[in-house]
């Protein structure tokens, strides 16, 4: 499905009036959803060439990983890390005017929103999958983000 027939099904599931509609084929899978604002929102498509699509930036930036290391770094293994599952814009905020998400010390439950990426002019609600406290706000507030990305850590203690 190429990203106009995307745009074509987003439309008519927002058009058709039904609350949740999810498509599956052999190589991706989507869920639309309506909410009671009207305001449609889409699930990330799990493509089945994403992670290998992935994998590639994360490889070009190895050699500049060990400099970094070099410095003592903060040990993070017993963070869970809250990566996007999309490619978008991330925000903090549902909207200018109102407050963050999530700040560090915030302390979050699971299925709880922490931020919002914008994709395809749709407002994905990201939710943090443990319950916990934020430790470190990774990605920059209205700067875009790739999948897989990491966007905050969270300590689930």
């Amino acid at each position: 499905m190429d990203l106009k027939e995307l745009q074509n099904f987003i439309r008519f599931v927002a058009k058709s009036g039904a609350q949740e509609v999810s498509l599956e084929t052999d190589d991706f899978k989507i869920t639309v959803k309506t909410g009671p604002d009207g305001v449609v929102y889409a699930q990330a498509p799990v493509l089945a060439a994403a992670p290998a699509v992935a994998a590639a930036p994360v490889a070009a930036a190895a050699p500049a990983a060990p400099a970094a290391a070099a410095a003592p770094a903060e040990d993070t293994s017993k963070y869970v890390t809250v990566t996007a599952p999309m490619i978008g814009t991330f925000y903090r905020k549902p909207s200018p005017d109102k407050p963050v998400f999530v700040n560090v010390g915030d302390t979050v439950k699971a299925g709880q929103t922490v931020c919002i990426i914008e994709a395809m002019k749709l407002f994905n609600e990201i939710e943090c999958e443990v319950s916990g406290t934020v430790v470190k706000v990774i990605a920059d507030d209205m700067k875009p983000v790739e999948y897989g990305q990491p966007l905050f850590l969270v300590d689930p203690a």
